[in-house]
């Protein structure tokens, strides 16, 4: 007769450790960040920096939160940089022809919503890789940006509640900010607690086993895409609204940084498994290094290498370390 014997039972600690590695391991390194800039800059932790920081880190924060919801289904968006540009030029143009600009918020944020959900009608419905629909949404959109603007920047007149939305601060913090936040709350919210949440990460982990169980895979798929386009959109209008104008260049290289901030939160490429709280960290990060780089007097361009570093690492760590079998003190309890 066989004999069963009952595991032993985990320390409290380590189990919680082992649950939260991830965010703990970017919390770690944020706080690493910014403990090392304050040591070598003057101006690093004045009040503000801080909210410059926080200001230009929001347009990033509001599209990481919707491109975790991408990547946890296991796809990508590489157009989110040409979706806020476009946006950001085409909102410049209408408001220069002197239509109100909480018709053109309006306006634009439905287009965006419908440019995402075309990426995703040809990801899940035509069963294109998103690498490919997204990669030519990358350069469709710019050159959108480009035709209509003819690469010149459109100044924005006249429109000072628009403005209030970029510039704008409400007891002392960012307007920008404030959204971000917002929209950080509601991800974290909607992937904890709800049903469509619960159904992204599904989808993310095993497609065809969630499509059997009746789950709206195709429908869920198309509709994490609608929900970056419209992110985009709303990054767009608040980048028009801190610099007062629309420009086909804005953004480049905002995928990057996107992507970057996502998978440094501890979100999976493979899909299945993301973090908002991780998402947030991994923004924070990535706009603390780039500030205190440029406080450091250090080449701006350097930045982009040490972005694209993080990436790697970040993707070593996913695949590497903290799977799903990765257990701290997994030696001493087998």
């Amino acid at each position: 007769m066989t004999t069963y014997t009952e595991r032993a039972k985990g320390s409290p600690a380590a189990d919680f450790f082992s649950e939260h590695a991830q965010v703990l391991s970017i919390a770690f390194f944020f706080l690493a960040c910014v403990l090392f800039f304050s040591a070598t800059t003057d101006t690093f932790m004045t009040l503000g920096n801080i909210l410059n920081v926080i200001r230009q880190a929001a347009p990033i924060l509001i599209v990481a939160v919707a491109m975790t919801f991408v990547i946890i289904t296991g796809g990508i968006d590489l157009s989110v940089g040409s979706q806020v540009a476009l946006v950001n030029a085409v909102a410049a143009i209408i408001l220069a022809m002197g239509y109100p600009w909480p018709l053109v918020v309006l306006v634009m944020l439905a287009f965006g919503a419908l440019v995402g959900f075309l990426h995703g009608w040809f990801t899940a419905y035509q069963g294109i890789p998103a690498f490919i629909v997204t990669l030519a949404g990358l350069s469709i959109l710019r050159g959108f940006a480009l035709y209509l603007t003819q690469g010149y920047s459109i100044p924005i007149k006249d429109a000072p509640g628009f403005f209030a939305l970029g510039r704008g601060a409400l007891f002392g913090v960012p307007v920008p900010a404030l959204i971000a936040v917002a929209a950080a709350v509601i991800g974290y919210v909607v992937i904890k607690s709800t049903k469509y949440g619960r159904q992204v990460v599904a989808v993310g982990s095993n497609m065809e086993a969630a499509r059997r169980v009746g789950m709206p895979a195709k429908w869920i798929i198309a509709s994490v895409y609608l929900i970056s386009g419209l992110a985009c959109a709303l990054a767009g209008l608040l980048i028009a609204a801190r610099l007062g104008s629309g420009s086909s260049n804005a953004a480049v290289g905002f995928e990057l940084q996107v992507i970057a901030a996502v998978v440094l939160g501890g979100t999976s490429l493979m899909g299945g498994r993301g973090t908002i709280l991780g998402t947030v960290l991994g923004t924070l990060t990535i706009a603390v290094i780039g500030n205190g780089l440029i406080l450091m007097h250090i080449s701006p361009f350097f930045t982009q290498i040490v972005t694209g570093a993080i990436i790697l690492i970040a993707i070593w760590l996913n695949t590497r370390i903290f799977t799903a079998n990765f257990r701290f003190g997994a030696g001493r309890n087998r």
